[in-house]
Protein backbone atom coordinates (compact mmCIF):
# COMPACT_ATOMS: atom_id res chain seq x y z
CA UNK A 1 0.00 0.00 0.00
CA UNK A 2 1.40 3.49 -1.33
CA UNK A 3 0.29 6.85 0.51
CA UNK A 4 0.30 9.94 -1.66
CA UNK A 5 2.15 13.42 -1.00
CA UNK A 6 1.22 16.45 -2.84
CA UNK A 7 2.16 19.98 -2.24
CA UNK A 8 0.71 22.68 -4.79
CA UNK A 9 2.56 26.35 -5.87
CA UNK A 10 -0.35 28.27 -6.42
CA UNK A 11 0.47 31.50 -8.88
CA UNK A 12 -2.53 34.26 -8.11
CA UNK A 13 -2.05 37.52 -10.35
CA UNK A 14 -3.03 40.54 -8.57
CA UNK A 15 -5.38 42.90 -9.82
CA UNK A 16 -3.65 45.54 -9.08
CA UNK A 17 -3.73 48.58 -11.95
CA UNK A 18 -0.10 49.12 -12.67
CA UNK A 19 3.02 46.19 -12.36
CA UNK A 20 4.84 45.31 -9.94
CA UNK A 21 8.18 47.38 -10.36
CA UNK A 22 6.57 50.31 -12.88
CA UNK A 23 3.47 52.10 -14.13
CA UNK A 24 2.09 49.93 -17.30
CA UNK A 25 -1.19 48.88 -16.87
CA UNK A 26 -2.09 45.22 -16.59
CA UNK A 27 -4.91 45.30 -18.11
CA UNK A 28 -5.81 41.84 -20.17
CA UNK A 29 -6.60 41.42 -24.29
CA UNK A 30 -4.64 44.45 -25.00
CA UNK A 31 -2.73 44.55 -28.33
CA UNK A 32 0.53 42.58 -28.09
CA UNK A 33 3.30 44.06 -26.84
CA UNK A 34 1.58 48.01 -26.10
CA UNK A 35 1.81 47.66 -22.41
CA UNK A 36 5.65 47.76 -21.53
CA UNK A 37 8.09 50.46 -21.06
CA UNK A 38 11.84 50.52 -20.20
CA UNK A 39 11.39 48.75 -16.58
CA UNK A 40 9.08 45.91 -18.26
CA UNK A 41 11.57 45.20 -21.39
CA UNK A 42 14.63 45.41 -19.08
CA UNK A 43 16.75 48.14 -21.10
CA UNK A 44 19.51 49.25 -19.61
CA UNK A 45 19.45 51.81 -16.62
CA UNK A 46 15.89 51.38 -15.93
CA UNK A 47 15.55 50.93 -12.11
CA UNK A 48 12.52 49.32 -10.60
CA UNK A 49 10.33 50.77 -7.68
CA UNK A 50 7.94 48.68 -5.83
CA UNK A 51 3.75 49.13 -6.07
CA UNK A 52 2.81 49.48 -2.48
CA UNK A 53 -0.44 48.22 -3.48
CA UNK A 54 1.60 44.97 -3.68
CA UNK A 55 2.29 45.07 0.46
CA UNK A 56 -1.44 45.43 0.62
CA UNK A 57 -2.97 42.68 -1.35
CA UNK A 58 -0.05 40.43 0.27
CA UNK A 59 -0.74 41.24 3.67
CA UNK A 60 -4.19 40.81 3.24
CA UNK A 61 -3.80 37.23 1.97
CA UNK A 62 -1.62 36.99 4.85
CA UNK A 63 -4.16 37.81 7.57
CA UNK A 64 -7.08 35.54 5.74
CA UNK A 65 -4.71 32.67 6.02
CA UNK A 66 -3.63 33.46 9.69
CA UNK A 67 0.14 34.01 9.00
CA UNK A 68 3.16 35.21 10.22
CA UNK A 69 3.68 38.87 8.56
CA UNK A 70 6.84 39.83 7.76
CA UNK A 71 7.57 43.56 8.73
CA UNK A 72 10.92 44.19 6.41
CA UNK A 73 11.03 41.55 3.60
CA UNK A 74 13.50 41.24 0.42
CA UNK A 75 14.09 40.93 -2.85
CA UNK A 76 15.68 38.36 -4.95
CA UNK A 77 17.15 37.71 -8.49
CA UNK A 78 16.26 34.20 -10.07
CA UNK A 79 18.08 33.39 -13.34
CA UNK A 80 17.09 32.13 -16.17
CA UNK A 81 16.71 32.24 -19.46
CA UNK A 82 13.62 32.04 -21.56
CA UNK A 83 12.39 33.92 -24.43
CA UNK A 84 9.44 35.76 -22.34
CA UNK A 85 12.39 37.15 -20.11
CA UNK A 86 13.70 40.07 -21.64
CA UNK A 87 16.12 40.62 -18.07
CA UNK A 88 17.28 36.80 -17.98
CA UNK A 89 16.55 36.72 -14.55
CA UNK A 90 12.90 37.11 -12.26
CA UNK A 91 12.24 39.07 -9.16
CA UNK A 92 11.35 37.39 -6.53
CA UNK A 93 11.18 36.77 -2.89
CA UNK A 94 13.41 33.58 -1.40
CA UNK A 95 14.80 34.05 1.87
CA UNK A 96 12.30 36.51 3.46
CA UNK A 97 9.30 36.70 1.81
CA UNK A 98 6.36 38.67 2.96
CA UNK A 99 4.22 36.18 4.05
CA UNK A 100 4.89 32.55 5.94
CA UNK A 101 3.69 30.05 8.00
CA UNK A 102 -0.11 30.21 7.46
CA UNK A 103 -2.73 27.84 7.17
CA UNK A 104 -5.99 26.52 5.71
CA UNK A 105 -8.65 24.71 6.65
CA UNK A 106 -10.01 22.42 3.80
CA UNK A 107 -13.62 20.88 4.43
CA UNK A 108 -15.02 17.13 3.59
CA UNK A 109 -18.25 16.08 3.14
CA UNK A 110 -18.49 13.63 6.19
CA UNK A 111 -18.29 17.30 8.16
CA UNK A 112 -14.73 16.54 8.71
CA UNK A 113 -11.83 19.33 8.52
CA UNK A 114 -8.05 19.02 8.01
CA UNK A 115 -5.50 21.70 8.26
CA UNK A 116 -3.18 22.51 5.41
CA UNK A 117 -0.07 24.01 5.94
CA UNK A 118 0.96 27.02 4.25
CA UNK A 119 4.86 27.53 4.17
CA UNK A 120 4.79 31.09 2.10
CA UNK A 121 3.45 33.64 0.21
CA UNK A 122 5.72 35.67 -1.90
CA UNK A 123 5.94 38.09 -3.98
CA UNK A 124 7.18 38.33 -8.14
CA UNK A 125 7.42 39.65 -11.19
CA UNK A 126 5.61 37.75 -13.90
CA UNK A 127 7.51 36.95 -17.08
CA UNK A 128 5.36 37.54 -20.66
CA UNK A 129 3.92 35.05 -23.01
CA UNK A 130 5.42 32.65 -25.60
CA UNK A 131 2.69 32.49 -28.81
CA UNK A 132 3.34 29.12 -30.61
CA UNK A 133 2.07 29.78 -34.50
CA UNK A 134 2.89 26.63 -36.26
CA UNK A 135 7.21 26.70 -37.10
CA UNK A 136 7.11 30.21 -35.70
CA UNK A 137 7.16 31.68 -31.64
CA UNK A 138 6.42 34.72 -31.09
CA UNK A 139 6.52 36.80 -27.52
CA UNK A 140 4.15 39.18 -26.11
CA UNK A 141 5.61 41.31 -23.21
CA UNK A 142 2.30 42.72 -21.72
CA UNK A 143 2.60 40.03 -19.03
CA UNK A 144 6.32 41.13 -18.28
CA UNK A 145 6.62 42.46 -15.01
CA UNK A 146 2.83 41.80 -13.60
CA UNK A 147 2.42 41.15 -10.21
CA UNK A 148 2.33 37.76 -8.81
CA UNK A 149 1.90 36.28 -5.53
CA UNK A 150 3.14 32.55 -5.61
CA UNK A 151 1.81 30.58 -2.48
CA UNK A 152 3.29 27.46 -1.34
CA UNK A 153 1.82 24.86 0.56
CA UNK A 154 3.85 21.89 3.02
CA UNK A 155 3.59 18.74 1.30
CA UNK A 156 0.23 17.83 4.00
CA UNK A 157 -2.36 16.70 0.96
CA UNK A 158 -2.89 13.01 0.68
CA UNK A 159 -4.89 12.30 -2.32
CA UNK A 160 -6.05 14.63 -5.21
CA UNK A 161 -9.37 15.27 -3.88
CA UNK A 162 -7.62 17.11 -0.48
CA UNK A 163 -5.70 18.78 -3.49
CA UNK A 164 -8.57 20.20 -5.27
CA UNK A 165 -10.50 21.11 -1.73
CA UNK A 166 -7.48 23.14 -1.19
CA UNK A 167 -7.01 24.65 -4.61
CA UNK A 168 -10.87 25.57 -4.37
CA UNK A 169 -10.79 27.06 -0.59
CA UNK A 170 -7.54 29.40 -1.66
CA UNK A 171 -9.48 30.18 -4.89
CA UNK A 172 -12.72 31.33 -3.08
CA UNK A 173 -10.91 33.10 -0.30
CA UNK A 174 -8.79 35.60 -3.20
CA UNK A 175 -11.93 36.51 -4.57
CA UNK A 176 -13.55 37.30 -1.05
CA UNK A 177 -10.82 39.51 -0.40
CA UNK A 178 -10.54 40.76 -3.93
CA UNK A 179 -7.14 40.69 -4.73
CA UNK A 180 -7.55 38.97 -8.03
CA UNK A 181 -9.66 37.66 -10.47
CA UNK A 182 -8.58 34.10 -9.75
CA UNK A 183 -9.27 33.27 -13.87
CA UNK A 184 -7.74 29.53 -14.59
CA UNK A 185 -8.74 30.05 -18.28
CA UNK A 186 -6.73 33.22 -18.59
CA UNK A 187 -3.76 32.13 -16.28
CA UNK A 188 -4.18 34.75 -13.42
CA UNK A 189 -4.70 31.81 -10.72
CA UNK A 190 -1.82 28.73 -12.06
CA UNK A 191 -1.09 25.90 -10.25
CA UNK A 192 2.13 23.68 -10.17
CA UNK A 193 1.60 20.24 -8.81
CA UNK A 194 4.48 18.40 -7.05
CA UNK A 195 3.21 14.46 -6.47
CA UNK A 196 5.66 11.68 -4.77
CA UNK A 197 4.32 8.60 -3.44
CA UNK A 198 5.49 6.50 -0.24
CA UNK A 199 4.90 3.22 1.67
CA UNK A 200 1.87 3.43 4.09
CA UNK A 201 3.53 4.41 7.31
CA UNK A 202 6.62 5.47 5.77
CA UNK A 203 7.29 9.33 7.06
CA UNK A 204 10.46 9.97 4.13
CA UNK A 205 9.96 11.99 1.12
CA UNK A 206 10.83 10.37 -2.05
CA UNK A 207 11.44 11.94 -5.49
CA UNK A 208 9.16 14.06 -6.78
CA UNK A 209 7.72 15.24 -9.86
CA UNK A 210 5.99 18.60 -10.83
CA UNK A 211 2.89 18.96 -13.23
CA UNK A 212 2.54 22.24 -14.83
CA UNK A 213 0.52 24.39 -16.56
CA UNK A 214 -2.83 22.79 -15.93
CA UNK A 215 -6.02 25.59 -16.22
CA UNK A 216 -9.10 23.82 -14.41
CA UNK A 217 -9.51 21.46 -11.09
CA UNK A 218 -11.00 18.59 -13.36
CA UNK A 219 -7.51 18.55 -15.34
CA UNK A 220 -5.86 18.85 -12.03
CA UNK A 221 -7.42 16.15 -10.00
CA UNK A 222 -7.06 14.24 -13.52
CA UNK A 223 -3.37 14.89 -13.65
CA UNK A 224 -2.66 13.69 -9.96
CA UNK A 225 -4.43 10.52 -10.41
CA UNK A 226 -2.46 9.78 -13.67
CA UNK A 227 1.29 10.26 -12.32
CA UNK A 228 0.49 9.16 -8.76
CA UNK A 229 -0.40 5.50 -10.95
CA UNK A 230 2.49 5.85 -12.95
CA UNK A 231 4.53 6.06 -9.83
CA UNK A 232 3.04 2.98 -8.33
CA UNK A 233 3.71 1.47 -11.62
CA UNK A 234 7.43 2.00 -11.14
CA UNK A 235 7.80 1.02 -7.76
CA UNK A 236 6.20 -2.25 -8.38
CA UNK A 237 7.95 -3.07 -11.37
CA UNK A 238 10.89 -2.23 -9.73
CA UNK A 239 11.81 0.30 -11.42
CA UNK A 240 11.36 3.54 -9.37
CA UNK A 241 14.90 4.61 -9.29
CA UNK A 242 15.35 4.65 -13.18
CA UNK A 243 11.60 5.97 -14.42
CA UNK A 244 11.05 8.56 -11.46
CA UNK A 245 13.19 11.16 -11.43
CA UNK A 246 12.98 15.01 -10.47
CA UNK A 247 11.32 16.74 -13.60
CA UNK A 248 8.54 18.59 -15.10
CA UNK A 249 5.95 17.21 -16.75
CA UNK A 250 2.99 18.16 -18.54
CA UNK A 251 -0.28 16.95 -18.36
CA UNK A 252 -1.80 15.66 -21.85
CA UNK A 253 -5.38 15.89 -22.14
CA UNK A 254 -5.83 13.97 -25.15
CA UNK A 255 -3.52 11.06 -24.68
CA UNK A 256 -4.85 11.02 -20.50
CA UNK A 257 -1.21 11.23 -19.50
CA UNK A 258 1.43 13.04 -17.70
CA UNK A 259 4.93 13.50 -20.27
CA UNK A 260 8.39 14.96 -19.15
CA UNK A 261 8.61 18.28 -20.04
CA UNK A 262 12.52 18.66 -19.10
CA UNK A 263 14.80 18.24 -16.03
CA UNK A 264 13.74 20.17 -12.33
CA UNK A 265 16.29 23.08 -11.20
CA UNK A 266 17.70 22.80 -8.01
CA UNK A 267 18.43 26.14 -6.18
CA UNK A 268 21.73 26.52 -6.72
CA UNK A 269 21.15 26.33 -10.66
CA UNK A 270 18.36 29.74 -10.59
CA UNK A 271 21.42 31.43 -9.08
CA UNK A 272 19.90 33.83 -6.87
CA UNK A 273 21.16 36.83 -5.05
CA UNK A 274 19.85 39.76 -3.29
CA UNK A 275 18.34 41.72 -5.95
CA UNK A 276 21.32 45.11 -5.90
CA UNK A 277 18.33 47.67 -7.39
CA UNK A 278 15.17 47.40 -4.67
CA UNK A 279 16.08 48.32 -1.11
CA UNK A 280 13.74 46.01 1.55
CA UNK A 281 10.10 45.99 1.69
CA UNK A 282 8.94 47.60 5.33
CA UNK A 283 5.89 47.36 6.83
CA UNK A 284 5.00 50.28 9.31
CA UNK A 285 2.16 49.75 12.24
CA UNK A 286 -0.18 52.16 9.88
CA UNK A 287 0.06 49.84 6.79
CA UNK A 288 -0.65 46.53 9.26
CA UNK A 289 -3.45 48.80 10.90
CA UNK A 290 -4.88 49.44 7.17
CA UNK A 291 -3.91 46.19 5.59
CA UNK A 292 -4.76 43.91 7.58
CA UNK A 293 -8.66 44.52 7.58
CA UNK A 294 -10.31 42.50 5.20
CA UNK A 295 -13.69 41.07 4.39
CA UNK A 296 -16.01 38.32 5.87
CA UNK A 297 -14.28 35.52 4.96
CA UNK A 298 -16.05 32.09 2.91
CA UNK A 299 -15.84 30.22 6.72
CA UNK A 300 -17.14 33.37 8.53
CA UNK A 301 -19.75 33.74 6.04
CA UNK A 302 -20.99 30.12 6.53
CA UNK A 303 -20.84 30.01 10.52
CA UNK A 304 -23.33 33.10 10.44
CA UNK A 305 -25.75 31.71 7.36
CA UNK A 306 -26.14 28.50 9.49
CA UNK A 307 -26.98 31.16 12.63
CA UNK A 308 -28.78 33.86 10.86
CA UNK A 309 -30.70 31.96 8.66
CA UNK A 310 -31.10 28.13 10.75
CA UNK A 311 -29.93 26.75 7.31
CA UNK A 312 -28.15 23.28 7.65
CA UNK A 313 -24.07 23.60 7.26
CA UNK A 314 -24.41 21.85 4.04
CA UNK A 315 -26.57 24.45 2.16
CA UNK A 316 -24.72 27.63 3.68
CA UNK A 317 -21.38 25.88 2.62
CA UNK A 318 -22.99 25.92 -1.34
CA UNK A 319 -24.12 29.40 -0.87
CA UNK A 320 -20.80 30.27 0.23
CA UNK A 321 -18.03 28.06 -1.58
CA UNK A 322 -17.88 31.40 -4.38
CA UNK A 323 -18.14 34.80 -3.23
CA UNK A 324 -20.64 35.51 -6.08
CA UNK A 325 -23.42 33.01 -5.46
CA UNK A 326 -23.38 34.45 -1.71
CA UNK A 327 -23.73 37.66 -2.75
CA UNK A 328 -26.77 36.37 -5.34
CA UNK A 329 -28.35 35.01 -1.82
CA UNK A 330 -28.09 37.87 0.48
CA UNK A 331 -29.64 40.24 -2.36
CA UNK A 332 -32.53 38.19 -2.59
CA UNK A 333 -32.72 37.86 1.21
CA UNK A 334 -33.21 41.57 1.04
CA UNK A 335 -36.97 41.06 -0.46
CA UNK A 336 -37.68 39.45 3.00
CA UNK A 337 -38.40 35.78 1.50
CA UNK A 338 -37.59 33.05 3.85
CA UNK A 339 -34.44 31.44 3.46
CA UNK A 340 -35.47 28.02 3.12
CA UNK A 341 -37.27 29.27 -0.49
CA UNK A 342 -33.97 31.24 -1.46
CA UNK A 343 -31.98 28.12 -1.04
CA UNK A 344 -34.46 26.55 -3.72
CA UNK A 345 -34.83 29.17 -6.54
CA UNK A 346 -31.51 29.65 -6.57
CA UNK A 347 -29.98 26.51 -5.96
CA UNK A 348 -32.17 24.38 -7.38
CA UNK A 349 -34.47 26.71 -10.24
CA UNK A 350 -32.29 29.07 -11.21
CA UNK A 351 -28.97 26.94 -11.23
CA UNK A 352 -30.53 24.33 -13.36
CA UNK A 353 -31.46 26.59 -16.38
CA UNK A 354 -28.03 28.02 -16.48
CA UNK A 355 -26.14 26.27 -19.39
CA UNK A 356 -23.22 26.79 -20.61
CA UNK A 357 -21.17 30.18 -20.71
CA UNK A 358 -24.48 31.37 -18.72
CA UNK A 359 -23.92 30.97 -15.13
CA UNK A 360 -24.49 32.91 -11.96
CA UNK A 361 -22.45 36.39 -12.48
CA UNK A 362 -24.27 36.93 -15.93
CA UNK A 363 -27.86 35.23 -15.48
CA UNK A 364 -30.33 37.36 -17.42
CA UNK A 365 -32.53 36.94 -14.05
CA UNK A 366 -30.48 38.98 -11.28
CA UNK A 367 -30.91 38.50 -7.34
CA UNK A 368 -33.46 41.41 -7.18
CA UNK A 369 -35.59 39.66 -9.50
CA UNK A 370 -35.36 36.06 -8.68
CA UNK A 371 -35.79 37.27 -4.65
CA UNK A 372 -39.03 39.06 -6.48
CA UNK A 373 -40.16 36.12 -7.51
CA UNK A 374 -40.14 34.31 -4.33
CA UNK A 375 -41.56 36.86 -2.77
CA UNK A 376 -44.77 36.94 -5.40
CA UNK A 377 -45.34 32.73 -4.11
CA UNK A 378 -44.76 33.54 -0.79
CA UNK A 379 -47.78 36.30 -0.56
CA UNK A 380 -50.28 33.50 -3.01
CA UNK A 381 -50.07 36.44 -5.49
CA UNK A 382 -49.07 32.70 -7.83
CA UNK A 383 -48.11 29.05 -6.64
CA UNK A 384 -44.63 27.39 -7.04
CA UNK A 385 -45.78 25.72 -10.54
CA UNK A 386 -46.73 29.14 -12.16
CA UNK A 387 -43.51 30.31 -11.12
CA UNK A 388 -41.35 27.79 -13.18
CA UNK A 389 -43.74 29.02 -15.91
CA UNK A 390 -42.75 32.97 -14.75
CA UNK A 391 -38.70 31.76 -14.35
CA UNK A 392 -38.47 30.16 -17.85
CA UNK A 393 -40.25 33.24 -19.59
CA UNK A 394 -37.59 35.64 -17.32
CA UNK A 395 -34.85 33.65 -19.08
CA UNK A 396 -35.68 34.56 -22.27
CA UNK A 397 -36.85 37.90 -21.61
CA UNK A 398 -35.90 41.08 -19.34
CA UNK A 399 -39.29 41.56 -18.41
CA UNK A 400 -41.42 42.77 -15.38
CA UNK A 401 -42.31 40.59 -13.08
CA UNK A 402 -45.98 41.06 -12.81
CA UNK A 403 -46.27 41.94 -16.63
CA UNK A 404 -45.28 37.99 -17.11
CA UNK A 405 -47.92 36.91 -14.45
CA UNK A 406 -50.53 38.77 -16.37
CA UNK A 407 -49.52 38.19 -19.48
CA UNK A 408 -49.63 34.23 -18.54
CA UNK A 409 -52.68 34.34 -16.69
CA UNK A 410 -51.03 32.80 -13.54
CA UNK A 411 -52.39 35.20 -10.84
CA UNK A 412 -53.67 33.33 -8.43
CA UNK A 413 -57.50 33.50 -7.22
CA UNK A 414 -57.89 33.89 -3.50
CA UNK A 415 -61.46 35.52 -3.85
CA UNK A 416 -62.86 33.12 -1.27
CA UNK A 417 -66.65 33.93 -3.04
CA UNK A 418 -65.41 32.57 -6.21
CA UNK A 419 -63.41 29.79 -4.77
CA UNK A 420 -66.08 28.41 -2.92
CA UNK A 421 -68.70 29.06 -5.49
CA UNK A 422 -66.25 26.20 -7.45
CA UNK A 423 -66.45 24.34 -4.31
CA UNK A 424 -69.88 24.02 -4.40
CA UNK A 425 -70.55 23.36 -7.83
CA UNK A 426 -67.50 20.31 -7.76
CA UNK A 427 -69.08 18.45 -4.58
CA UNK A 428 -72.48 18.99 -6.09
CA UNK A 429 -71.29 17.32 -9.41
CA UNK A 430 -69.93 13.93 -7.03
CA UNK A 431 -72.34 13.01 -4.50
CA UNK A 432 -70.96 9.73 -4.51
CA UNK A 433 -67.11 10.96 -3.91
CA UNK A 434 -68.68 13.18 -0.90
CA UNK A 435 -70.09 10.08 0.56
CA UNK A 436 -67.13 8.11 0.08
CA UNK A 437 -65.01 10.57 1.53
CA UNK A 438 -67.38 11.10 5.10
CA UNK A 439 -67.56 7.28 5.21
CA UNK A 440 -64.07 7.36 5.99
CA UNK A 441 -62.25 7.25 2.38
CA UNK A 442 -59.78 10.25 3.31
CA UNK A 443 -57.71 9.73 0.70
CA UNK A 444 -60.48 11.33 -2.02
CA UNK A 445 -59.78 14.53 -0.23
CA UNK A 446 -57.25 15.10 -2.85
CA UNK A 447 -59.91 14.40 -5.74
CA UNK A 448 -61.79 17.08 -4.85
CA UNK A 449 -58.75 19.49 -4.64
CA UNK A 450 -57.53 18.08 -8.16
CA UNK A 451 -61.05 19.09 -9.48
CA UNK A 452 -61.42 22.47 -8.10
CA UNK A 453 -57.56 23.53 -9.60
CA UNK A 454 -58.76 22.32 -12.96
CA UNK A 455 -62.00 24.31 -13.03
CA UNK A 456 -60.00 27.54 -11.72
CA UNK A 457 -57.33 26.42 -14.13
CA UNK A 458 -54.19 26.25 -12.21
CA UNK A 459 -55.07 29.74 -10.44
CA UNK A 460 -57.34 28.83 -7.50
CA UNK A 461 -54.99 29.12 -4.14
CA UNK A 462 -54.35 25.78 -2.83
CA UNK A 463 -54.41 27.00 0.79
CA UNK A 464 -57.79 28.64 0.06
CA UNK A 465 -59.01 25.68 -1.86
CA UNK A 466 -57.85 23.74 1.20
CA UNK A 467 -59.36 25.41 4.08
CA UNK A 468 -62.77 25.84 2.03
CA UNK A 469 -63.37 22.67 1.30
CA UNK A 470 -62.05 20.61 4.54
CA UNK A 471 -65.26 22.96 5.42
CA UNK A 472 -67.66 22.19 3.42
CA UNK A 473 -66.60 18.71 3.40
CA UNK A 474 -67.27 18.63 7.15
Amino acid sequence: MFETVIGLEVHVQLNTKTKLFCSCPTSFNHKQNTNTCPTCLALPGALPVLNKEVLHKAIMLGTAIDATINRTSFFDRKSYFYPDSPSAFQITQLYTPIVEHGKLEIDFEDASHKIIRINRAHIEADAGKNIHDGDISKVDLNRAGTPLLEIVSEPDMRSAEEAILYLKKLHSIIRYLDIGDANMQEGSFRVDVNVSIRPKGDTKLYTRVEIKNINSFKFIQKAIELEVARQIEAWEDGVYSEEICQETRLFDQTKQETRSMRGKEEAADYRYFPEPDLLKAVVTDEMMEIYSKIPELPDEKRDRFVKEYGMNEYNAGVLTATVEMARFFETMMLEGISAKNAITWLTVELQGRLKGEINITNSPVDALKLGQLVKRIEDNTISGKAAKEVLDRLMEENLDIDGVIDALGLRQVSDTGALEAICDTIIAANPDKVAEYKGGKDKLFGFFVGQVMKESKGSGNPQAINEILKAKLG
